[in-house]
């Protein structure tokens, strides 16, 4: 809601697609519109949603990621009842349960469950960040990175350096679930990091997939280093555009202020610019 009221504060037309269209439809659903934004956690996806928006980013598309936790785990539909879905909690990943060994396969579809990441599909190879630290509901301010002047039209309007140290979800436009780059799941992306936000207080705990041992973790990084939201920015060779927050809370921050602060600036400037190519 924070997302639909800051549109209509900035008397931006839209329409709302859902899942169910998306996963029905495939791309017919979006082809249409020259820029495509999420919400604050697209966590769920079908094998059709994520060719739908891969089809869409890779045609010339403006994708706008919104959230954290985003494009995670793997679902299944039923083929008589679409109203029932079905997911396998398997192998890790940040989870309400786990499944039993012998339940890692879908029964709807027979087809391996569990997260994409697992089955070939990292979140980083559709919009640049995947899931990488989870916290209570807290926030923090990003720090702006990328001072290249081929992206000032980003910072267009915004004398701080500092974004989103405020919000009405944690205090804070990065927080509650962080994504970040990951060079080793993106195939090659050509991906420019805009901002950034470190856990320097201590308040998040890296996702099971990211772990090692209780010394080490997946990057060989720090895992101080490991636990922030990455902002950023990359073209397709289609033509095609993506900007993605990296973080749960970045829709809160918002409505700040009477919509009037870095984060709505910073937003809206990536939208008119989408809208303009």
């Amino acid at each position: 809601s924070h997302l639909i009221a800051w549109l209509h504060n900035k008397n931006m037309n839209f329409d709302i697609i859902t899942d169910d269209e998306l996963d029905r439809d495939g791309l017919a659903a979006i082809s249409g519109y020259k820029t495509l934004m999420t919400g604050s956690h697209p966590e769920y996806h079908t094998p059709n949603t994520l060719d739908a928006l891969t089809e869409y980013r890779d045609s010339g598309g403006g994708l706008i990621y919104l959230g954290g936790n985003g494009f995670y785990w793997k679902i299944a539909r039923h083929p008589e009842d679409p109203s029932l879905l079905e997911i396998r909690r398997s192998e890790d990943g940040i989870r309400a349960w786990a499944a039993e060994p012998g339940e890692y396969y879908n029964a709807f579809d027979g087809n391996y469950g569990g997260l994409w990441r697992r089955n070939g599909r990292p979140p980083q190879q559709l919009v640049g960040v995947g899931f990488t630290a989870q916290a209570n509901f807290v926030g923090m301010p990003y720090k702006r990175t990328c001072y290249d002047s081929e992206f000032d039209w980003v910072f267009e309007g915004i004398d701080d350096d500092l974004l989103g140290d405020f919000g009405y979800s944690g205090h804070g436009a990065a927080g509650f679930e962080l994504d970040r780059r990951d060079e080793k799941l993106d195939q090659g992306l050509k991906i420019t990091t805009l901002a950034q936000s470190f856990d320097v207080e201590n308040k998040f705990v890296l996702v099971p997939e990211e772990i090692l041992t209780h010394l080490t973790n997946l990057s060989g990084a720090p895992e101080m280093d490991v636990k922030r939201a990455d902002m950023v920015y990359f073209k397709t060779n289609m033509g095609g555009q993506v900007f993605s927050t990296g973080s749960i809370t970045f829709c809160g921050s918002l409505p700040w202020n009477n919509f009037d602060n870095n984060i709505s600036k910073l937003l809206e400037n990536v939208i008119r610019k989408f809208l303009a190519v």
